[in-house]
C-alpha cells in the first residue's frame, strides 16, 4: 500500500487533467469533479476512490475481494465520505446497464487473465463522451529490472510474486485492445520514479509505468452484446 500511496498524487493529477480537458471542469476548484460519475475498477481499500470523492465525484468502487470492500467502506465512513463500494467485477457490472463519465483501471490490466476481454468490459461501462483511463506496466527489459527485480526483490516495495513479466502490456497492445473495444486513444504518458524527490512524476518515458486515456465519441454507443 505504501507504493500505491506514493503513486496516488501523479495518478490523481492525470485523472483530474484529463477530466478538465474532456468535460471543461475548473481545475482550480476543490470540487473540480463535481457532477461527474467515476468507476474505480479494482479499488482495493479505496486509496484512489477517496481522493476522487473529495474532488466532488460520485464514486463507485468495485473489487472482487469482499474483504477489500469492507475495509474501504469502514475507512470511507470514518472519513465522512459517501462512496458506493461493491464486491463485484467489471464483467459482472456490465449487465446492469450502468455507464460512467470516467472509468478507471489503475494497475489492474497486468493481473487479468484475458486483457482484451477485460478492456471490452471496461469500455462498455464508459458513457458517450466519457473517459477510460488505464495505468499499467510495459513489457520491456527495463520493466523486468525495475518493476520486478527492483520493486519486489531489492526495494521490497511490493510482495514478491506480485507481477508476472509476461502479463505486462505494451502500449501498442493496449492501444489495439482499446480501439477494438470502440474507444479512441487521446493521450499516453509515462510515469517515472524520481529518487531525489522521492516521488513519481509524469514523463515521456513509457518503458516501465505508463497511463493511457481514451474516450467514447459522442455518437458511439456501448456494445452490450
Amino acid at each position: 500500500m505504501a507504493a500505491l500511496h506514493k503513486l496516488n498524487p501523479v495518478r490523481l493529477a492525470y485523472i483530474r487533467d484529463q477530466a478538465v480537458a474532456q468535460f471543461g471542469c475548473d481545475a482550480k476548484r476543490l470540487n473540480c469533479l463535481a457532477g461527474l460519475s467515476v468507476l474505480d475498477i479494482g479499488c482495493g481499500g479505496g486509496i484512489l476512490s477517496e481522493p476522487l470523492a473529495r474532488l466532488g465525484a460520485r464514486v463507485v468502487g468495485i473489487d472482487p475481494a469482499s474483504e477489500n470492500i469492507e475495509t474501504a467502506r469502514v475507512h470511507a465512513q470514518d472519513s465522512g465520505l459517501s462512496i458506493d463500494y461493491r464486491a463485484t467485477t467489471a464483467e459482472e457490472l456490465t449487465s446492469t446497464g450502468e455507464r460512467f463519465d470516467i472509468v478507471l483501471a489503475m494497475e489492474v490490466v497486468e493481473h487479468v487473465a484475458d486483457m482484451p476481454s477485460f478492456i471490452q468490459s471496461c469500455a462498455s461501462l464508459v458513457a458517450p463522451r466519457g473517459l477510460l483511463i488505464i495505468a499499467t506496466i510495459n513489457r520491456t527489459i527495463a520493466s523486468f529490472a525495475l518493476a520486478i527485480v527492483g520493486a519486489e526483490y531489492v526495494l521490497r516495495w511490493i510482495p514478491r510474486g506480485t507481477h508476472q513479466w509476461e502479463k505486462f502490456v505494451t502500449p501498442r497492445e493496449l492501444e489495439q485492445a482499446v480501439e477494438d473495444a470502440g474507444l479512441r486513444v487521446i493521450g499516453e504518458r509515462g510515469v517515472i520514479y524520481n529518487p531525489l524527490a522521492d516521488c513519481w512524476q509524469l514523463s515521456s518515458d513509457m518503458k516501465v509505468n505508463y497511463m493511457l486515456a481514451a474516450t467514447r465519441d459522442n455518437s458511439e454507443q456501448p456494445d452490450d452484446s
